[in-house]
């Protein structure tokens, strides 16, 4: 029995399998994608994905049922939550110019299993929103016209009364959401094209409003007579906070575009920097226009904006909102069905999913296979499932995604450079060629089984460390941890805040509420895990860190990844149970995919390093002298003939 039972070397080579990472070509410039993109065209297509129907409908919702007027700081504070996030995207895209966003993101840093999963459940959220979106652009047209087209379809095809399908077949929204799909097809420049008019029509009227309303302002809708500026407190705005941060999700788009970006290490950053200040200003704006033109609590949830017109005497207007909030779900649309298939596509690149998603049209430069069949696929999911159950789905992914990206950035962080990349033009870097002596600090490269390692005899006064190895101002007090390889104690350090931030966010949330703990109880896991939240940021910023780069780096880490992945954990928390029930079933579709398929068919599984012919072992002694050990290695696959080995050189440096 306990010869079928795997042993520790198999379950140790299983275990390095699921958390291999991807190996980065040397040129990451080079691509089948057509490189058109600007930075003006990144910075719409982010603005397109965060300014939709959210604008029109989320702003007036917010501010009636959830915070008042006060809304305003609940877009402030959502906006600063989302730039935590957004510069994690923002260093990665530049330094890593490929599509797949946070999937990528987390494959070259942390793993191959957790960037499946990452990309997933961003394949999910992306069908999901987009299918919704589908759905609330029919429903909006449709109110314009009297729900004449609901009444026709009910009549004339008949309502369905079936769990988890819709009341009737939506065939305007799957209509709309392959004309999207035909358009993406032809390509990212049309696609950017078609962006730049609904985004321009859209922001026009968006200044419109802001103009009119400012017009139409009346001060008073914020006296205490109308309840306040603030009339559900701090927690009204923190429960406004968690909503109103979904808006700001579109951004991701940006990185999922930067294979497609002329120059991805300048125009990605940039991209997601104008574009979440812009919607940012547009949210608050809005929101402080709209709570002065009515009473906040006589607000129309539905639709807001247009109903502040409409009582004001502006009927007009309301008409031009409403086809400002039309022109604002057409860019969210093009903003899902652009990223998705791009995802899709590098996820098959790498050969964790089906190779037929990999292909790339020779003419269009697009993976059109991809865009058709997930645009059928969320064109079915538009036109006859009940989408308002799941829709809240999409948070769970995105935050997940977002506290990836976090850790990663830090993994990334106080890791060694493993490679360049070029700047848009230049060639790649050459590899440094081997020297035959040490003298004069020059370089000296070995190889080793599994990978190069590079040595430079310098100075130990004038040695600079290497990332991830412990400041020298550390050393005398945590001497202990010398011992380990460069960026080992980080990775461990970066779990265990994971876990503490998991644990602190668990007893903030269900500790008084559900599993109703003493106050002493509950002050004392507060302290604890913060204790062991905090203990970890402090071992990781022990550490050295990769210098400046060329590429935009983001500010304070670890801190200010440190503080993405607990406002994500905690946020992640607040949903509810059966979100949670669904993301789980979801995951284990997803293991069954990764298992059966995609760890088989991994890249990196079919390019298993191969046994090399010489192996260097290096001890430096008290005094600083080298001594160098040079053996041949025997490939498994030779028999030991028993002889001698002429081949050892044994020398002293």
């Amino acid at each position: 029995m306990a010869r079928w039972l795997p042993c520790s070397t198999d379950l140790t080579r299983f275990c390095q399998k699921l958390n291999r990472v991807k190996t980065l070509e040397d040129d990451m410039m080079e691509t089948s994608f057509n490189r058109c993109l600007s930075t003006v065209d990144l910075t719409l297509l982010g603005i397109g994905g965060m300014v939709g129907s959210g604008l029109y409908v989320l702003t007036g919702t917010v501010a009636k049922e959830i915070t008042g007027p006060a809304v305003i700081i609940s877009f402030i504070i959502a906006g600063f939550a989302s730039l935590l996030a957004a510069l994690c995207y923002a260093e990665f895209g530049a330094r890593v110019p490929k599509t797949g966003s946070a999937y990528m993101f987390t494959y070259v840093s942390v793993g191959e299993i957790w960037a499946f999963l990452i990309g997933w459940n961003v394949l999910l959220e992306y069908m999901i929103g987009g299918a919704a979106v589908a759905r609330a652009w029919s429903g909006y047209l449709d109110s314009i016209f009297n729900h004449k087209i609901k009444n026709f379809t009910e009549t004339h095809v008949g309502v369905w009364q079936v769990p988890f399908l819709a009341r009737y077949p939506d065939f305007l929204a799957a209509a709309i959401l392959l004309v999207a799909t035909a358009f993406i097809s032809f390509g990212a420049k049309v696609s950017s094209w078609l962006n730049h008019v609904f985004s321009a029509i859209s922001m026009s009227i968006i200044i419109f409003i802001l103009i009119m309303g400012f017009v139409l302002a009346q001060p008073k809708n914020w006296s205490t007579q109308e309840g306040g500026f603030a009339p559900y407190g701090l927690s009204g705005i923190m429960a406004g906070t968690a909503t109103c941060f979904y808006a700001f999700v579109g951004f991701d788009v940006i990185a999922a575009s930067s294979e497609e970006a002329r120059n991805p290490q300048r125009a990605v950053p940039r991209a997601i920097a104008f574009s979440l200040g812009l919607a940012t200003g547009a949210y608050i704006l809005v929101s402080v226009v709209l709570t002065l033109m009515v009473p906040w609590h006589t607000l129309d949830p539905e639709s807001a904006l247009a109903d502040a017109f409409y009582r004001r005497g502006y009927a007009w207007a309301g008409f031009l909102v409403a086809a400002g909030s039309i022109c604002a779900m057409n860019t969210v649309l093009l903003s899902n069905l652009f990223s998705l298939p791009r995802i899709v596509y590098a996820m098959a690149e790498d050969g964790l999913f089906f190779q037929v998603f990999s292909r790339v049209h020779p003419r269009t430069q697009v993976p059109v296979i991809g865009i058709v069949v997930f645009g059928l696929l969320m064109a079915l999911l538009a036109l006859i499932f009940d989408l308002e159950a799941l829709v809240q789905f999409l948070s769970i992914g995105t935050l997940l995604a977002y506290t990836f990206v976090a850790a990663s950035i830090i993994v990334l962080r106080f890791q060694q450079q493993k490679g360049h990349v070029p700047a848009p033009g230049a060639s790649s870097r050459p590899n440094p060629e081997p020297h035959e002596g040490p003298s004069g600090g020059e370089l000296k490269e070995y190889e080793s089984f599994s990978d190069k390692l590079q040595l430079v005899d310098r100075d130990k006064s004038k040695e600079q460390r290497e990332p991830g190895q412990l400041k020298a101002v550390f050393e005398p007090y945590l001497e202990f941890l010398s011992d380990f390889y460069p960026g080992e104690v980080v990775t461990v350090a970066v779990v265990t805040l994971m876990v503490s931030a998991i644990c602190l966010c668990s007893i903030l949330v269900f500790g008084n509420t559900h599993l109703h703990l003493p106050t002493w109880s509950y002050s004392l896991l507060l302290v604890l895990f913060s204790l062991g939240f905090l203990l970890s940021l402090l071992l990781i910023w022990a550490h050295e860190q990769q210098r400046s780069t060329q590429t935009f780096q983001i500010p304070l880490v670890p801190l200010s990844p440190a503080l993405s992945i607990i406002l994500n954990i905690y946020l992640m928390l607040k949903l509810s149970y059966m979100t949670w029930l669904r993301f789980a079933v979801w995951l284990l579709l997803g293991l069954l995919v990764y298992f059966g398929y995609g760890i088989w068919h991994s890249k990196e599984n079919l390019q298993e390093p191969r046994p090399q012919r010489v192996s260097a072992r290096y001890v430096v002694f008290p005094g600083g002298s080298l001594e160098e050990r040079v053996q041949a290695v025997q490939p498994s696959s030779q028999p030991a003939t028993g002889l001698p080995d002429t081949d050892t050189d044994d020398c002293k440096r």
